[in-house]
């Protein structure tokens, strides 16, 4: 039986870009399981497609076969790529930072250099714009049908060569934890953070202690405010903000039934900063 086969991209759905990938696909083995994980990345985001492989990858079986095509560079001179996870399964891929967070957070065992002189789809050769039906499904489907295996996929290159995105941490100074706004909630405009529950546990917090929550672009104070820190969105009256632990086990932070992302005009990556400190109890 063949290997599960999740796509990825920044197409959409409006045109036939994504059917193609999977024509392609099944007329390598037309017994593959084809899962869409999205097709909703904004477009030209490496940053967010990495963020999304990280998201669902763990929750796949071994040997599942990922393939994630975010490409402005399509037609370059960047690298296509297949690696094999810590968690063995495989990503096909542009060699453009999408792997970032997976190699730091999860681990890649080997990284391979897709050969396209035999895994292209035939009579594609003067194709360069459309990668993600020409290479990146044909060579995903020949993998995860065992048509290939791993090691035919092309030459092995070191995984300390793939490129990387500039990825920053969190951390805590003078009883202040100074993360990023890694992504968002996209549905509910949820702010998902770069703080883990483990660091943020070290400022002594427990369920229903609040806080000072800064969040600023650049240097530019964008949001300031007091809010609880709780169990769920239960813990909150409508309306009101909330600091909560999400689904990766990292801090995010909300509006109780409502768009955090678009009351305040929040954006996501290194230049959107959130700075969290306890606050002191009012008096009643």
């Amino acid at each position: 039986m063949g290997r599960n086969l999740v796509i990825q991209t920044d197409f959409g759905i409006s045109d036939g870009a994504v059917s193609a990938m999977y024509g392609v696909a099944l007329s390598v083995d037309s017994t593959l399981r084809i899962f869409d994980l999205t097709h909703d990345i904004p477009q030209y985001n490496i940053w967010e497609a990495s963020y999304r492989l990280y998201q669902t990858l763990p929750y796949w079986p071994e040997e599942t076969v990922f393939i994630s095509v975010v490409d402005p560079g399509v037609g370059t001179s960047r690298r296509s790529v297949v690696v094999k996870t810590a968690h063995n399964q495989y990503v096909v891929t542009p060699d453009n930072g999408t792997l970032t967070h997976i190699k730091k957070d999860i681990g890649i065992k080997e990284a391979r250099i897709i050969d396209e002189t035999v895994n292209r789809l035939p009579q594609s050769g003067e194709s360069y714009t459309f990668h993600g039906r020409d290479i990146y499904a044909y060579t995903g489907a020949r993998l995860a049908s065992n048509t290939i295996s791993f090691d035919q996929v092309g030459p092995a290159i070191d995984v300390k060569d793939t490129v990387e995105l500039t990825k920053p941490e969190a951390y805590i100074e003078e009883d202040v934890i100074y993360g990023n706004i890694d992504i968002l909630d996209v549905r509910f405009g949820n702010l998902w953070t770069n703080i883990s529950r483990e660091l943020f546990q070290k400022t002594r917090i427990a369920h229903g202690d609040a806080f000072e929550v800064t969040i600023l672009n650049n240097r530019q104070q964008v949001y300031k405010n007091r809010m609880t820190y709780g169990h769920s969105f239960a813990d909150s009256r409508l309306g009101e903000p909330l600091l909560y632990v999400n689904s990766l086990d990292n801090l995010g932070v909300a509006i109780n039934q409502g768009s955090f992302a678009k009351t305040y005009h929040i954006e996501t990556g290194a230049n959107w900063r959130i700075m969290i400190r306890k606050a002191p109890k009012i008096n009643e």
